[in-house]
């Protein structure tokens, strides 16, 4: 797996990749990370990546051509027949761990951060696949939106994580929230570990994982139960998480 990223701000890009998960993917070669800059593919002494935008408004647009010509060297340098391009951008369709899930499949994924006021249209029609956005605010530029989907997508490559269950068993991977996590000591100021995580007896810890998911889900994301089909099982954990609240109320 590898990500290109092009962007005016290539330090910010790379300097933040040095660390945790995906500073150790990328020294073990495990995924590859290059940064493109649009200003390295000007034309004029100035490097001018922007400019006014037709019909007049406040700030810059970029300009189609650096982008293209970044775009371009980041395809003939890896050549991969499944590389898509991603624009990151308020407009896009919100990114999701379904949708992260599915691009992990592909070999180059190129994300295009942009700025200022946006990227001319006819470079986003012609060149780019898809666009996606962390969700429903504005930002600064799409710097901070690539590092977000590199460290996502680069935890579900394959021999990243020291403990291949640890994405499966990530929030949102099976469409509910994750359970709550308790480690040592097992009681303090703070309260107590609860019992069945001390019993020993795995098929009971892995029910109330389970129920504890549910009825977190239930209370914190209700929209994600909304389209999930659960299994008799499951109503009945959830039911039963439903009762326990309504009693320590």
């Amino acid at each position: 797996m590898r990500f290109d990223v092009v962007t005016l701000f290539p330090e910010m890009i790379l300097e933040s990749s040095r660390f945790g998960v995906t500073g150790k993917a990328i020294e073990r070669e495990t995924v590859g990370l290059s940064v493109w800059n649009p200003r390295d593919y000007t034309q004029d002494r100035h490097r001018t990546v922007d400019d006014r935008p037709y019909g007049g408004g406040p700030g810059m647009v970029m300009k189609c051509q650096p982008l293209y010509d970044a775009v371009n060297d980041a395809k003939l340098k890896n050549q991969h027949a499944d590389c898509k391009v991603i624009y990151l951008s308020p407009q896009g369709k919100q990114i999701t761990q379904d949708l992260l899930i599915q691009a992990s499949q592909v070999s180059q994924l190129i994300l295009v951060a942009g700025r200022y006021e946006g990227i001319d249209e006819r470079f986003i029609d012609t060149v780019c696949d898809e666009e996606w956005s962390l969700g429903d605010y504005v930002i600064s530029g799409g710097e901070l939106a690539a590092l977000v989907v590199i460290d996502s997508i680069t935890r579900l490559v394959p021999g990243v994580l020291g403990d291949e269950n640890s994405a499966q068993q990530d929030s949102y991977m099976n469409g509910l929230l994750d359970t709550p996590h308790f480690t040592r000591p097992e009681q303090g100021e703070m309260g107590l570990v609860p019992d069945v995580l001390l019993s020993g007896n795995h098929k009971a810890i892995e029910r109330w994982r389970m129920k504890q998911a549910l009825g977190r889900t239930a209370i914190r994301r209700p929209d994600l139960l909304e389209n999930k089909e659960l299994t008799t099982e499951q109503k009945a954990l959830l039911k039963e998480f439903r009762n326990e609240v309504h009693e320590s109320d």
